[in-house]
């Protein structure tokens, strides 16, 4: 259910960030060894803690059972990476963030104790007890309620900071131009749906049976009985396929409807469906005006540029803003306990790669180590939201990991 979904992937991203932001502090031993204290790197003559890279690192490897040093070693090779890059990628993303801060105070922006209240108790209320809702955030990494409330404060403050920055509204000819671009589906339908508890089979089949017998409508049917009462509302439109992630059940069967059919009954993992297709969008070989698009392609584009156009404001900002920082990265020290000799998981691809880097830095009268890779980005793929489904029994729509 989207109600429950909502809080794994909240509790998902809170603890990516409280890992990189070092705001989970974890309690086991395991992590809490070999601590050694001292400054990362300073911003601005504000300080990041080594330790609270240590831990978020250790919490890392307690996720993924990483804990002794052989299969840590073993995974660090496998991803192309070394305590040092890793290291580096986690320090990286706290300048960005103490950064990110400074910006936003720079700019009189703030996060209000009322709007960080809202965010945590929507999501609280999913659980009917207070052990549960410990029991929830644990379970997502978060030690207390204030290490979560931490990590909403900093994403609010962070998507307040982007909205700050001004976007240009794209004209009908960027829309054009994009859709030609970014378009890579042949067609799309369009469907609503009704949903019904998946032990009231009886009820479904029931109505099914007037709808096909022209003696109930289908958009009344789905306001009287359908449970995902947000498309409900709409008659139980939930958009077009294209726009939207629906569970494969659901998909299969409406890829199997011609406009105006309606389904069988449908079960998935959230009840009964019995869904209607009601149009379909057959892309041109050319796109030379908006008209060619449905309204809802056309909105989708419109506010997916808007915001492309207000990260590249954002972007170009944090960028000057960043180069005129004063940013100090210490050295790894060589005792923290994520750290482990490579040279022991070096395959013999790269140990021969090494070797000839080694000649030519010889050769050539240099020392250095061969630059380490760039840092791989974590970035979380935009996602449309189903149009009129936005309740917490919505279930066409698929679960977004």
């Amino acid at each position: 259910m989207k109600s429950a979904r909502v809080f794994r992937v909240a509790c998902a991203a809170g603890l990516a960030m409280a890992c990189m932001c070092g705001v989970s502090a974890c309690s086991s031993g395991e992590s809490q060894e070999g601590l050694t204290g001292g400054i990362a790197a300073t911003v601005n003559g504000v300080e990041i803690q080594e330790d609270d890279v240590t831990l978020a690192i250790q919490e890392m490897r307690e996720a993924y059972s990483l804990d002794d040093q052989d299969s840590w070693g073993t995974y660090l090779s496998s991803v192309g990476s070394t305590p040092e890059q890793l290291r580096e990628n986690y320090v990286d993303s706290l300048v960005d963030q103490e950064l990110q801060k400074q910006g936003a105070q720079e700019k009189g922006i703030t996060v209000e104790e009322s709007d960080i209240n809202t965010v945590v108790d929507n999501i609280k209320a999913n659980y009917d007890s207070d052990e549960k809702w410990q029991q929830a955030l644990q379970q997502a990494g978060f030690e207390a309620e204030s290490d979560y409330r931490e990590t909403v404060s900093n994403s609010l403050l962070a998507q307040a900071l982007l909205d700050s920055f001004e976007a240009e509204e794209p004209t009908d000819e960027d829309v054009v131009a994009y859709a030609s671009e970014n378009i890579s589906f042949e067609s799309s339908k369009r469907s609503s749906h009704i949903l019904f508890d998946v032990n009231d089979k009886e009820t479904a089949q029931s109505v099914l049976d007037q709808i096909n017998a022209g003696t109930l409508d289908f958009a009344d049917a789905a306001k009287e009985y359908s449970t995902d009462t947000g498309s409900a509302e709409n008659g139980g439109d939930v958009g077009w396929d294209q726009l939207s992630s629906f569970v494969t059940e659901y998909q299969t069967a409406l890829d199997g409807l011609s406009v105006g059919q309606v389904s069988e009954l449908v079960e998935s993992d959230y009840g009964w469906h019995i869904i209607k297709c009601t149009d379909e969008f057959t892309v041109p070989d050319e796109i030379t005006s908006i008209d060619q698009l449905p309204a809802e392609f056309v909105d989708t584009f419109r506010e997916t540029l808007r915001q492309q156009s207000q990260q590249d404001a954002y972007q170009a900002w944090f960028d000057e803003f960043k180069e005129g920082a004063d940013i100090v990265i210490n050295d790894m020290p060589a005792t923290v306990p994520y750290n482990v000799d490579m040279s022991q998981y070096e395959t013999e691809d790269e140990s021969a790669e090494g070797d000839a880097d080694a000649t030519a830095d010889n050769a050539e009268g240099t020392e250095g180590d061969a630059p380490a890779d760039a840092a791989a980005e974590d970035g979380a793929a935009d996602g449309a939201s189903t149009e009129g489904s936005d309740s917490a029994e919505s279930a066409a729509t698929d679960e977004a990991a």
